[in-house]
């Protein structure tokens, strides 16, 4: 089962998140068939909002939590908060899978 693994930086981050940013990507990379989908969140302007949206495709609420615990951007402690929610795909990419 799916899970939305939603964050949201500390306040005046950028700069860490800048700095960690090409360490993150690998990580994303290394474990892209994991990801059904993934990415910063934005403003309507096109700037960082501060935080990012992983859809996951894990077995458990506990391979969720170490999948993002082991994030570089968690180590870095750059989250002030981390969501996990179970999810059901419905449609993706166009397709209905229910």
């Amino acid at each position: 089962m799916p899970f939305l693994i939603e964050t949201w930086d500390k306040p005046g981050s950028q700069q860490l998140r800048r700095d960690t940013r090409d360490e993150h990507l690998a990580f994303l990379a290394q474990h892209k068939a994991l990801l059904l989908a993934c990415g910063a969140k934005l403003h309507d302007d096109g700037t960082d909002q501060g935080g990012g949206l992983y859809v996951v495709d894990l077995a458990t609420r506990e391979e969720a939590e170490q999948f993002i615990a082991s994030d570089p951007f968690h180590r870095v402690q750059l989250f002030e908060r981390v969501a996990i929610t179970r999810w059901r795909k419905a449609y993706v990419a166009g397709e209905c899978l229910l």
